[in-house]
């Protein structure tokens, strides 16, 4: 039986195997082009997985009621392997605290303070449903950048993480 916890685990884990994807296709481009303004809401490429660091950033600190300060209008990573890195190390923290949580965690509701100061209440399981959506919504507005630029394309689809983790699980039991 899957529960909320075991899904939200598991999406958190297929998150930070479709931004290594994307991180792999992004790589082909140089940093100009990253950084280059392509008409995105966050203007370029680098600025929107930036951006996609910062949202996670707020909601996990709003779901673990450590409210943080989160600033939209400026790249907290400039540097383009320090962005991945923090994104990658964030997306796994999160998981690590999604596997510590009881399975009660997921079933209830959290309060915070929204960016313009007014007081909000969501379920815990809307509120990740939103980060992990959030994360894919860009993503794909990344990835459609990406080929653009002359980036192959990157092949984030959830169905390809389930077959690649198939094959290593396969793989595994052949050696062990």
């Amino acid at each position: 039986m899957i529960t909320w916890k075991k899904h939200f685990v598991y999406l958190a884990d297929y998150q930070h195997w479709a931004n290594d994807v994307l991180f792999a296709s992004l790589d082909y481009v140089d940093d100009a082009a990253r950084q280059s303004p392509q008409g995105l809401f966050f203007d370029s490429a680098h600025n929107t997985v930036d951006h996609i660091l910062a949202v996670n950033r707020l909601w996990l600190s709003r779901l673990q009621g450590q409210p943080v300060a989160v600033d939209f209008k400026k790249a907290q990573y400039p540097d383009w392997r320090e962005l991945k890195n923090a994104l990658r190390h964030e997306v796994r923290d999160m998981q690590h605290w999604l596997e510590a949580q009881p399975d009660a965690f997921f079933e209830g509701e959290i309060s915070y303070s929204s960016s313009n100061g007014e007081l909000k209440a969501n379920w815990v399981r809307d509120i990740l449903t939103h980060m992990m959506s959030h994360m894919v919504h860009h993503r794909g507005q990344v990835s459609a950048v990406a080929t653009r630029l002359g980036a192959p394309v990157p092949e984030m689809d959830f169905i390809y993480y389930k077959r690649e983790t198939e094959r290593h699980l396969e793989q595994f039991k052949k050696n062990a």
